[in-house]
């Protein structure tokens, strides 16, 4: 009976020692952060990943995330400064970077963060919307609406110990009941500015042509004047050749045979072809000899 009695005894105190054991050690992966609660009062924080020791039954521990978070926002109407309405569906990009005041401003609560996110980024968006043309929110979407409400918002989440990262629009879109107007005005002043590009390309073209075809109406006319005095110079020389052959009786006795051979091989051109010269011709009185 009393060995029964110890050996309960003995595994009761193995039981409690180890159930001590286990609940004095922390596990903190590395992305988390644990929160180590002792009476309900923040004793410490552990950001490390790795294996950390607590005292049991006393103190508690809470997990925080510590990886970057994403909260995504209801779609909801806003305003442009032109008063007009646009359906915006965005999120935003967060994350704890001060887990202590984290804990005791939002009573470490995810939950809790994300309403506050939602109001801040809301508005943010609403405010900065409502200060631009709707062309200019549409033409924002490149980059430059996102820096616009982050740098509305400011730095003012920091005292949840949060960050806001980013904001960044999913959707920014038109209602339903007048998109239908909206593009067709974007598409008749899509028209204009095309119009617009299409005379002055017309203009220039015109103007290119028209100095086209002077710049080729004077390279003609010098090309022709060069041909006139090219011609000139030929009938010169032509002349001048004429007046070497006639300049005695023996070249223009010479040069009125080689004339009369080649008008008699002209007129022999081709087979059985007989030459008739009357006796007064002067080619016959070459080929006769008188």
């Amino acid at each position: 009976m009393i060995k029964t009695i110890k050996k309960t005894i003995l595994l009761l105190v193995l039981a409690g020692l180890f159930l001590a054991g286990t609940g004095s050690m922390v596990v903190t992966q590395e992305n988390e952060y644990k929160l180590i609660r002792q009476f309900g009062r923040i004793e410490r924080i552990i950001s490390s990943a790795g294996l950390s020791f607590k005292i049991p039954f006393i103190q508690s521990a809470d997990t925080l995330p510590k990886e970057i978070l994403i909260y995504d926002l209801a779609p909801s109407d806003v305003i442009t400064k032109d008063k007009k309405t646009m359906l915006c569906d965005s999120y935003a990009l967060w994350r704890i970077n001060d887990p202590l005041k984290f804990a005791q401003t939002l009573n470490g609560s995810v939950v809790n963060a994300e309403r506050r996110i939602d109001t801040a980024v809301y508005n943010s968006i609403k405010n900065v919307i409502s200060s631009m043309s709707q062309n200019d929110v549409i033409s924002g979407r490149d980059g430059e609406l996102s820096q616009a409400i982050m740098a509305h918002m400011g730095d003012n989440m920091n005292q949840y110990g949060l960050e806001i990262l980013s904001v960044e629009t999913k959707r920014l879109d038109l209602p339903t009941d007048n998109k239908a107007a909206v593009y067709e005005r974007m598409i008749s002043e899509r028209d204009k500015i095309a119009a617009t590009f299409t005379a002055e390309g017309q203009a220039e073209a015109k103007v290119i042509q028209n100095t086209t075809d002077k710049e080729i109406a004077i390279k003609v006319s010098d090309a022709e004047a060069k041909a006139a005095a090219v011609t000139a110079e030929g009938e010169a020389e032509y002349m001048r050749i004429l007046a070497e052959a006639y300049g005695s009786p023996e070249k223009a006795e010479f040069y009125s045979f080689i004339r009369a051979l080649e008008a008699a091989e002209a007129s022999l051109t081709g087979s059985e072809n007989t030459l008739i010269l009357p006796a007064d011709s002067p080619l016959a009185g070459i080929f006769m000899g008188y």
